[in-house]
């Protein structure tokens, strides 16, 4: 008899679908989850795998969770997948730089995870995360979150909205006191428009130091990248003169100061640039065309540098 039972626990199980999918609830009872895992597609008795649980004297240490079991699991091997925690994960990666509908359709297109913000509107998922009011853009951090099969989406979202709590308090509290930022809220702004204005990392530092230059004199900011966003689906990716003088909130050659909300999502280099500028007395920048820029401290040398590397004069 023991040597059949240990026989049956070492054999591959049988199963109704090449990978089966189980999701054990938390504070399942040994039995039930033993009968869980045979409702899912695992051909073999359920008081087997009842008595296996219960005689490998590890059934109050299964973990709730979402599973798979794969061709050629034994009832050892799922025991311990269950035991161990061993959920079948997966991971949706939320890109620096992106806008908040970017985020969205990333959600709507990883695998497994269930769209409960289907249907929502921004303003009603903001609630949904205990942000009532509050825009979305901006308020999640970039970085790859892994889930486990059919978790919700807000649920991720709150982790992303958490993620970004913590590091903006952390760039805040490393801020340089000369600048002329006032709030989590400002940095929070300017660092979405030095991400949008260059992906390398190096100039940075120095595109924080052109703004904050600029803020502190009453400049306005006059960057391409708040204008976009101002005119939203209306953009076809040419960005011409007549919208530069079209006002918006979010025109910064229109108005001053920082524009309502931030504009996409910031890294953490672009959220310690914003508070910690490059010492540079420079107020322009123009792309050299190979993903740097050229900064200037004057308007005559910022033209002489547009002539350059713009216009090739």
């Amino acid at each position: 008899m023991l040597g059949a039972g240990y026989v049956w626990v070492q054999s591959p199980l049988t199963l109704n679908t090449p990978v089966v999918d189980v999701v054990i609830p938390p504070g399942a009872s040994a039995r039930h989850v033993a009968s869980t895992v045979t409702q899912a597609g695992v051909q073999t008795p359920s008081s087997l795998l009842f008595w296996w649980f219960r005689l490998s004297g590890q059934s109050r240490a299964i973990k709730a969770g979402s599973y798979e079991i794969e061709a050629g699991s034994t009832p050892h091997s799922l025991l311990r997948k269950l035991v161990d925690g061993d959920q079948a994960l997966r991971s949706v990666t939320l890109v620096e730089g992106w806008n908040f509908g970017q985020v969205r359709d990333a959600l709507r297109k990883a695998p497994h995870l269930h769209a409960e913000s289907a249907g929502l509107s921004d303003q009603a998922l903001m609630a949904q995360l205990g942000r009532t009011g509050v825009h979305p853009e901006g308020r999640f951090f970039p970085d790859t979150y892994t889930y486990a099969k059919g978790s919700s989406d807000l649920a991720l979202l709150q982790r992303a909205l958490r993620a970004m709590d913590q590091q903006l308090d952390a760039a805040w509290s490393l801020r340089n006191p000369q600048i002329p930022l006032k709030t989590p809220e400002d940095a929070l702004v300017l660092a979405s428009i030095i991400e949008k204005e260059t992906g390398k990392a190096s100039d940075q530092a120095l595109i924080a130091a052109v703004f904050n230059n600029r803020l502190l004199i009453g400049m306005r900011l006059q960057t391409d990248p708040t204008v976009i966003y101002g005119l939203g689906s209306a953009f076809d990716g040419n960005l011409r003169r007549a919208d530069l003088l079209a006002d918006t909130p979010y025109n910064t050659y229109t108005r001053e100061g920082l524009p309502p909300s931030p504009i996409s999502m910031p890294g953490k280099a672009a959220l310690l640039a914003a508070v910690q500028p490059a010492a540079s007395k420079a107020l322009y920048f123009v792309a050299r065309g190979d993903g740097s820029s050229e900064f200037s401290e004057s308007l005559d040398a910022h033209n002489r540098a547009v002539n350059k590397y713009q216009r090739g004069q």
